[in-house]
């Protein structure tokens, strides 16, 4: 009576601690079965060695051994069940122990998500959203306002009729330039003066000479 009402005000322990301890525990049992086995299988085989020694010089001697080899192996297949036994509790523990940490990670992964959002509703988020387009919404004019030359524009007609006057100015000189008569250099025309003097000259003598 009395020591079950000091457990209740003994500390209690961490599941996560109880059960690294408990897998320390079985570990190190698993240990000394697995020597256990190393033992027996050994065992076995210097009694199964001495038997066969002694099976026709000693058959006493080859019996003893058969006894022992015997015992051993109904003592080495009890040991093989316990070890497995042992590795099966250790595997579960782990199991359970890594499902535990993997809630309690979710768990505070949700109750931070639960402190993220607060009071935040998705109304409250659209609501957010519509503000922030209708604010992008202005800054996109007024950037077009502050963007435009200063002065007064232009018109679409005002601008086609100006080009099409320089076109048509355009045009007109280059009918202008199709009608003008060739020029000609003086000094070309010169030139062609002297060369047909020369020839006149060059027939004028020629005619003298046949006179003769």
């Amino acid at each position: 009576m009395m020591a079950s009402f000091m457990s209740y005000f003994a500390p209690r322990k961490d599941p996560k601690q109880s059960a690294r301890d408990a897998i320390v525990g079985l570990r190190a049992q698993l240990a000394m079965v697995e020597k256990k086995e190393e033992y027996l299988q050994k065992q076995i085989d210097e009694d199964m060695k001495k038997a066969k020694a002694n099976v026709v010089s000693n058959k006493l001697v080859a019996g003893q051994a058969l006894k022992r080899k015997n015992r051993s192996e109904k003592e080495l297949e009890r040991i093989n069940g316990t070890r497995m036994q042992l590795e099966m509790q250790i595997h579960t523990l782990e199991e359970a122990n890594l499902n535990a940490e993997t809630m309690m990670a979710m768990k505070k992964g949700s109750d931070a998500l639960k402190v993220i959002h607060g009071n935040m509703t998705v109304d409250q988020v659209n609501e957010v959203m519509d503000q922030v387009n209708d604010q992008r919404q202005v800054a996109e004019e007024i950037s077009d306002v502050i963007s435009q030359p200063y002065g007064e524009q232009m018109d679409d007609d005002e601008l086609r009729a100006e080009l099409e006057g320089l076109e048509q100015e355009e045009l007109n000189e280059r009918l202008m330039g199709d009608h003008v008569p060739a020029h000609h250099p003086p000094t070309a025309n010169k030139q062609a003066a002297i060369e047909e003097d020369d020839e006149e000259a060059q027939l004028r003598q020629l005619q003298a000479e046949l006179a003769m």
